[in-house]
């Protein structure tokens, strides 16, 4: 275990609301001084978000935020800060818990905190195997179920949950007489580098926990960012037991904009969760993020394809993209690609890959030559709000 001095703040969240509130009562009844930290955005419709820190003795301290241009998650981010700082000021607390509301998301708090000069010892997202499917499936407004963070929030409840789990290193798993091994298998292949821990209970010889020891392993903001990044982002590897499969796409053939545009329903559909980068003929500069849950899909630009960067502008991308690209160079193409992965089970592997190998140029429409690929109709460009 990491050695931190001062106050250490482990972020634990998730939809998964009783497998969060579970775990977050392990690290209160293991660790000697720690508190927990929570702001109820339920309230926001009443104008204000209820803070309350609590202790292993029960509540010893509540408190109002009001909210910040009507932004629930925003009163949180504003509130979140002075409140760890108190916490930390005021001694004798060597753990603060930030237990994060259903929807909140680990990334922004994360980053609140560290910027406000705090050490995060560990994200966390606490997860019941036999809610992942249901929630990965789940294409409804967080505004339908009360789960919104602000009037103008329109994220769903997939897309949602999908970013809560793929941000954190460590999974805090509960122990589901519901979940079977398909629903472990999806959890595991929708997240291969995450640590998983189990909730359950202290070791009766006095150890730290796993969950425990994950409190306080460290936590590295950039290194987190960058892990989510389209360009560099550590994707799911190639898998497949009890029932679930991932299918790993990599071909150096652009996309015909048009077809693809027609198959986005089809490939949309047909995996729980799908991501990567791809790559268009008529904008082969531009490189495009997937990202897929619920039977929605996001494209958006995420930038330029290093390939496309004069070698001044090279000093500016980030250690960690230049490797990345590195890595999978190509003497023509340099980093431009197609990365897409798709988890799920019953995955149709062979209809999937015959679906994206149709929506690849042809032979001759890729001999034509790059002029001839960028007058092509750019059927992407409503999507993209172009």
């Amino acid at each position: 275990m990491a050695e931190f001095s001062g106050l250490s703040v482990v972020i634990v969240g998730g939809l998964h609301a009783d497998a969060r509130r579970a775990a977050v009562a392990r690290l209160l009844t293991e660790v000697p001084g720690s508190v927990v930290l929570h702001h109820d955005l339920a309230t926001a419709a009443a104008g204000t978000v209820v803070r309350t820190i609590r202790d292993a003795t029960g509540v010893v301290d509540a408190g109002e935020a009001p909210l910040v241009n009507d932004c629930a998650c925003c009163a949180l981010r504003e509130d979140l800060v002075p409140e760890l700082v108190r916490i930390r000021d005021g001694g004798g607390t060597r753990l603060a818990i930030v237990e994060l509301w259903d929807s909140v998301e680990p990334k922004a708090m994360a980053e609140v905190v560290t910027s406000g000069g705090l050490t995060v010892t560990g994200v966390i997202t606490a997860v019941d195997p036999a809610l992942v499917l249901p929630c990965l499936g789940n294409g409804d407004d967080l505004a339908e179920g009360g789960l919104a963070a602000a009037a103008t929030d329109q994220r769903t409840v997939a897309d949602t949950f999908a970013r809560q789990l793929e941000y954190a290193p460590v999974l805090a798993v509960a122990d589901s007489e519901e979940a079977d091994d398909e629903d472990r298998e999806l959890l595991r292949q929708l997240h291969p580098t995450a640590r998983q821990v189990p909730i359950g209970h202290g070791d009766p010889a006095g150890a730290p926990s796993p969950l425990v020891r994950a409190a306080f392993a460290g936590f590295d903001t950039e290194a987190a960012d960058a892990a989510q990044h389209p360009a560099c982002a550590l994707l799911p590897a190639e898998a497949d037991a009890h029932g679930v499969s991932t299918l790993v796409w990599h071909r150096r053939r652009p996309f015909h904009p048009e077809r693809l545009y027609a198959a986005l329903e089809d490939l949309t559909c047909a995996a729980a969760r799908s991501r990567g980068r791809f790559w268009l003929a008529d904008k082969p500069d531009t490189l495009f993020h997937w990202d897929a849950a619920g039977g929605a899909l996001c494209v958006e630009s995420a930038g330029p394809w290093l390939a496309s960067l004069p070698d001044a502008a090279w000093e500016m991308v980030p250690p960690v993209r230049r490797a990345a690209a590195a890595l999978d160079w190509h003497p023509e193409h340099g980093d431009r690609c197609q990365h897409l992965v798709f988890t799920s089970p019953g995955l149709d592997r062979d209809g999937l890959e015959q679906l994206l190998e149709s929506c690849l140029l042809t032979d001759a429409e890729y001999a034509a030559g790059r002029d001839a690929w960028q007058r092509m109709p750019h059927a992407f460009d409503t999507l993209l709000e172009v």
